[in-house]
This record gives structure tokens, sequence and C-alpha cells, in this order.
């Protein structure tokens, strides 16, 4: 039996540390891409390649993606990591990644008609990475790692995005997505679309903690 549990330990380690990989590898060829499609514009609002290539990393897509790529490649390399700071950022970027996710497919999805690299950029970090990190973290975790410390930590990543976003707007003249558009809609409504992904972030987190767990409680030795 001890040897049974043992082989299935290290089958489901291994497996672990290929889905990570896999997540951090998919992630990575969608941002390469998404930078090179940026780079050949010839048209935007931003008129220098380096502009544009820079705006990329302010869209919260980008950085959710990021640190995405970054946890999973750690991860890969040792699964059973279980440091603060990395459950912090594993937090942050799963539940970024899925604010993402529902975010685009529920609001933002019909707004351009891509093509060739952008297409396939797009679908890599709008679709297939939310699904590989969400499905990775409900399979392999890592368990355990989720209190109220490491949410309140978490949420930063979202509230400091948003204050950069509306601070460095004006300055540039851009906002990266409709709802922040100050511009368009003015900062009474854009606040309220902040505290409502706010909401939605605190919503997913708390359940996030409750389901993990759960899944302690399930995975852990009689």
């Amino acid at each position: 039996m001890d040897q049974a549990v043992y082989l299935l330990g290290m089958t489901m380690r291994t497996a672990a540390r290929g889905w990570f990989g896999l997540t951090a590898v998919v992630v990575l060829a969608g941002l390469v891409t998404q930078v090179v499609v940026t780079s050949q514009l010839t048209e935007g609002h931003f008129t220098t390649v380096a502009g544009r290539v820079a705006n990329v990393f302010s869209f919260f897509t980008i950085q959710s993606n990021i640190i995405v790529m970054v946890t999973c490649a750690l991860l890969a390399l040792a699964p059973d990591r279980q440091s603060t700071a990395l459950r912090v950022f594993r937090l942050a970027g799963l539940l970024g990644i899925a604010v993402t996710g529902v975010v685009f497919h529920t609001v933002l999805s019909g707004l351009h008609e891509l093509h060739g690299g952008a297409a396939v950029a797009d679908f890599l970090l709008h679709t297939l990475s939310p699904l590989l990190t969400i499905t990775g973290w409900l399979v392999f975790g890592p368990r355990g790692g989720i209190d109220y410390q490491v949410i309140g930590l978490a949420a930063l990543f979202p509230i400091l995005w948003l204050v950069f976003t509306l601070v460095r707007g004006p300055f540039v003249d851009f906002y990266p997505y409709p709802f922040v558009d100050v511009r368009q809609l003015g900062y009474v409504v854009v606040i309220f679309n902040c505290v409502i992904v706010a909401a939605l972030f605190l919503v997913l987190a708390l359940g996030a903690r409750a389901l993990d767990r759960t899944l302690v409680r399930r995975t852990a030795p009689a």
C-alpha cells in the first residue's frame, strides 16, 4: 500500500510539473506573439514601435499572464513550493487570469475582429491561459496556501493596476479598456466599474479559499 501511494504521489508530481510547464510555455508564446504583432502595426494611438510595445504591458491581461507564467515556471521546477511570496503571486495570477477570462468573454470579446497572429495571441492569452491556469490549480494546487493575509496581499495587484491606469491615462491620453476610459464615461462611472471588478476579485478570492480548504480536507490522509 505504501509503495502504491508513493508511486501515485510521484505520478501526480510529474503530471503537475508537466502541466505547470505547459501553462508557462503557452503564456510565453502568447506574450511573444502579441509583442511581435504590436511591433508590426503601422497605425494606432502610439506612433513609435517602442511606445506600442511598452503599452502592451499596461494591460491587466498581460500583467496577469506574466504573473501566471512566472509562478507556473517556478512550480514546474518545484511543485511543492510554499513560500509566502509564491502563494501571494500564485493567487494574484489565478484570480487575475480568472477575471481576465470572465470580463473578456462577457464584455470585450466582440469589440474587435482579429486575424492572423493577433487572433492567435488573443486565444492564447484570453482563453487557453485561463483554462490551463484554473484547471491546473483545481487539479494540482498547491493546496492549503490561501488565508486572509494572502488574499489581502494578492488584492494589491488589481488595486495598484487600477491606480496606475487612472493616473497614467490623462498623461498619455489612453486607457486600455473601455470600462476604465474616463474620457468616455467620466470618473463616477469608471469608479463604479472599478468597484464591480474589485468585488468580482474579492468574491473569487473567497471562493478560492473555501474551495481550497474543501480540497485540503478531501485529500488529507485519514
